[in-house]
């Protein structure tokens, strides 16, 4: 598969997450306003999934347009992604310690939030590493696709766990 068709899926695949979004919104009997703060927070968690790997998607779509071709076009990609996860990881950190979700929720919910933390550090180190040594689109996609990941799985979580 070339990277422009897998980013295409990409973005369609973002594109309908962000929907999804706005189903979960439609279908609660209560208004965004009256949720809980863990729920809105769901709700930024699939939002902000959806919306960046759709980011990534177009940014790496205007540089594979430039001609003639950009040398290390994956190296900027990866760049670029590195500073949008980053910034990502340290606002749903805040968020996290905010809510203090550690006494108030069960292990379970505290694992999943470390594992998903950890899973974005590893993407964050691929993305250092693709910049200084790889120079390939696989690094660069692999954090589209945890990003589209983790949007499913708010997805679900917000649609099968009760309120």
């Amino acid at each position: 598969m070339q990277p422009g068709e897998a980013l295409g899926i990409a973005a369609q695949i973002a594109v309908a997450l962000a929907g999804f979004a706005g189903v979960v919104v439609v279908f609660r009997r209560e208004s965004v306003h009256e949720w809980s703060p863990l729920d809105k927070f769901r709700l930024r968690l699939l939002l902000a999934n959806s919306i960046l790997p759709l980011g990534l998607c177009t940014i790496a779509f205007l540089l594979l347009t430039i001609q003639p071709a950009l040398a290390g076009v994956w190296e900027w990609c990866s760049g670029i992604e590195f500073v949008f996860l980053l910034v990502f990881g340290i606002t749903n950190t805040i968020t996290f310690r905010r809510l203090n979700l550690r006494q108030s929720q069960s292990a379970l919910a505290n694992i999943i939030f470390y594992l998903t933390a950890s899973l974005g550090t590893a993407a964050m180190l691929l993305q250092l590493y693709n910049i200084v040594w790889l120079g390939a689109f696989w690094p660069f996609f692999s954090g589209i696709v945890l990003q589209l990941v983790g949007a499913m799985f708010q997805f679900a979580r917000m649609i099968l766990l009760p309120r």
